[in-house]
C-alpha cells in the first residue's frame, strides 16, 4: 500500500458519479488502484478513510473495458458517470436496436458530476444490441452498445 499516489480527473469523476448515484449512507469504492471508504453523517459529521491499495484483480467494468478491445463493434464509454439511453425521464431513446447510425449520431450521455455528455456512435452502422441497461453506472471504455 502506498498514500502517495495521486487521483486523477477521471478518478474524482467516478467517485462523484458513484457518491451521487448511490442511496446508501456508507460507500466502499474499488478501483484499479485504489479504496475509498466513505460514510454519510446526520449531518454533525461523517467520516471519510482513504486507504489505497493497488488491486490484485480488475472489476467488473475493467473487463468490459478489456474485452472492448477485441471487439470493434462496440461504442464505448468516452469517460466515467451514468449511462442514460435517453435525454430526459419519458423521452424515447436516442437509438434502438435495428436504427441506422452515422458516427455523429448521439447514441446516449453519460452524466458525470451533473454534466450531461454525449456519446457518439463514432462510425456507421446499424445498432445490434444494447450492452448497458438505462441508468446504470460506467467505467470509461467500458461498452454501452455494439454495432453491426
Amino acid at each position: 500500500m502506498s498514500d502517495d499516489l495521486p487521483l486523477t480527473a477521471e478518478d474524482i469523476a467516478e467517485i462523484a458519479a458513484i457518491i451521487e448515484a448511490s442511496p446508501y449512507r456508507e460507500l466502499d469504492i474499488s478501483t484499479r488502484r485504489f479504496r475509498l471508504r466513505l460514510a454519510r453523517g446526520d449531518g454533525a459529521e461523517a467520516g471519510l478513510t482513504q486507504e489505497w491499495q493497488w488491486a490484485g484483480s480488475a472489476p467488473e467494468a475493467a473487463a468490459a473495458v478489456a474485452e472492448h478491445a477485441a471487439d470493434p463493434d462496440a461504442v464505448p464509454a468516452p469517460l466515467p458517470g451514468t449511462f442514460y439511453h435517453a435525454p430526459q425521464p419519458g423521452a424515447p431513446p436516442f437509438v434502438a436496436v435495428g436504427d441506422e447510425v452515422g458516427p455523429e449520431t448521439v447514441v446516449g450521455i453519460v452524466e458525470t458530476m451533473k454534466l450531461m455528455n454525449p456519446v457518439h456512435a463514432g462510425r456507421t452502422g446499424t445498432v445490434a444490441e444494447m450492452l448497458v441497461p438505462n441508468a446504470t453506472m460506467v467505467a470509461k471504455g467500458q461498452p454501452l452498445l455494439r454495432l453491426a
